[in-house]
């Protein structure tokens, strides 16, 4: 499943059931250009995952999204399980750590 562009308008029927994995970022933000291809490689692996879905916020465009989710600095990656963060990372990471983030909180 391609990472799905989230605003304020679509986000809480994305991530209010199963899970969700938001990329919080910014056009501007050099660190999030280097995220944003690790992000959109972790997606095509899991895409046999129905119930994960990989969301990606601009803050610029939606910023009470940030805002409620109390992101101070981007990159941020949230994890939610029916709309409830339940891990968070913060800067560009490694794909292993996301993926230990990921198998940990699916128990795969």
């Amino acid at each position: 499943m391609p990472v799905i562009e989230s605003t304020s308008d679509n986000f809480s029927k994305h991530s209010k059931s199963g899970y969700a994995f938001v990329d919080f970022n910014a056009d501007w933000c050099g660190p999030c250009q280097i995220l944003g291809p690790i992000f959109d490689s972790l997606a095509e692996d899991y895409e046999s995952c129905p119930s994960l879905k990989f969301l990606s916020v601009n803050i610029d465009v939606s910023p009470e999204l940030a805002e409620e989710f109390g992101v101070s600095g981007i990159p941020c990656l949230v994890l939610l399980k029916d709309g409830e963060e339940i891990a968070r990372s913060v800067g560009v990471v490694p794909k292993r750590k996301l993926e230990k983030i990921l198998k940990k909180a699916l128990a795969v």
